[in-house]
C-alpha cells in the first residue's frame, strides 16, 4: 500500500481500476444475475456497506461479485439470483470449485491491495425475484464459507 493513503482511498482506487468494463445495451433483455447484483448492492448499502467495487477482476480468470466494507470487515460478497427456489436454494450453487475460485481471487486482490488490516470473510447474497415482480426476497449470509488453507511454501 501507498505510505500515506488512507485505506479507504486506496481500497477504492485498486477496486476501481480492476472492474469489468463495458456496459449492455438499454433496450437488451435484463441479466438476471446483474439485475440480482444491483438488487444486493443496494441491500448491503442500505444495511450500512460501503460497496468497494462490482464485479471485480483481480487476475485474469476470476470475479468477486461485490467487495464491500464495514466496521473493520472486508467481504467478498457472492452474488446468487434464482426466479424461485423450486431447486435449490442459490447458495447450493457455491460448490467446492467457486469456493476455490473465490479463494483465488480474494488472495489476489489482498496481494495487490497490500493485506490492509481488515477482517476478511466470505459472504453470499441470496437474491429470490425475478424483474418486473414483486420485491425479491434477500438473504444475507454472512461468513458463509472459510479462506481455504494453503499448503507448501
Amino acid at each position: 500500500m501507498k505510505k500515506g493513503l488512507p485505506l479507504r482511498l486506496f481500497l477504492a482506487r485498486l477496486v476501481r481500476g480492476r472492474q469489468r468494463r463495458g456496459a449492455a445495451a438499454a433496450d437488451a433483455p435484463v441479466d438476471l444475475g446483474a439485475w440480482g447484483e444491483e438488487r444486493a448492492a443496494d441491500w448491503l448499502r442500505g444495511n450500512g456497506w460501503k460497496i468497494l467495487g462490482r464485479r471485480v477482476r483481480p487476475n485474469r480468470r476470476d470475479e468477486l461479485d461485490i467487495v464491500a466494507t464495514r466496521r473493520g470487515v472486508l467481504a467478498f460478497v457472492e452474488v446468487k439470483t434464482r426466479a424461485d427456489e423450486r431447486i435449490a436454494r442459490p447458495a447450493a450453487a457455491v460448490n467446492a470449485a467457486k469456493r476455490h475460485a473465490l479463494n483465488r481471487a480474494a488472495r489476489a486482490f489482498l496481494r495487490q491491495a497490500g493485506a490492509p488490516g481488515l477482517v476478511y470473510r466470505f459472504d453470499i447474497v441470496e437474491v429470490i425475484g425475478r424483474p418486473g415482480a414483486a420485491p425479491p426476497e434477500i438473504r444475507h449470509i454472512e461468513n458463509a464459507f472459510p479462506f481455504e488453507r494453503r499448503s507448501g511454501p
